[in-house]
């Protein structure tokens, strides 16, 4: 297992981070985007993301 630190999935919509152990995630990608369709912004969900830190939920 590669030694990492925690990665962050965003969910969407409506967008949710959810962090997970690195040992959990065999690759160690620091942001994974799982959804239905991306954005066409990608920055923007990002500067979202980031504003919301690791509260774990959006709204919440």
């Amino acid at each position: 297992v590669t030694s990492c630190g925690d990665s962050r999935a965003v969910i969407y919509p409506p967008p949710v981070v959810m962090t997970f152990p690195g040992p959990i995630l065999s690759s160690c990608p620091q942001e994974s985007i799982v959804g239905s369709s991306a954005p066409s912004s990608m920055g923007s969900i990002f500067g979202s993301v980031s504003s919301l830190g690791s509260r774990g939920s959006y709204g919440s």
